[in-house]
């Protein structure tokens, strides 16, 4: 099982190597994790069945991160670019 990237800020905001943030608001979130099943290397629903992101985050590609960010249906996901701009939800 992939670990958490950081158990200070298991739900972000974290950088990927793209430069992109993501963050998951845990206030939001409602754990129906489609975003689980589209990206499983970025995210894992904790024990709370609240998403994480996981250290293995940067093993799925922008594309898919951005997919399973849509795929959220509540929009707990939040994806910025490098100039802090809002990806996602937009």
């Amino acid at each position: 099982m992939p670990e958490v990237q950081d158990i200070a800020k298991p739900h972000g905001p974290i950088t990927l190597k793209n430069g992109w943030t993501v963050e998951v608001d845990k206030n939001i979130c409602i754990g129906a994790g489609p975003c689980v099943g589209v990206a499983p290397k970025t995210f894992e629903l904790d024990d709370e069945a609240k998403a994480v992101i996981l250290s293995s985050c940067n093993e799925d590609d922008a594309d898919t991160i951005l997919n399973a960010a849509r795929s959220c249906p509540v929009s707990a996901i939040t994806i910025k670019n490098d100039k802090g701009e809002v990806v996602f939800p937009n």
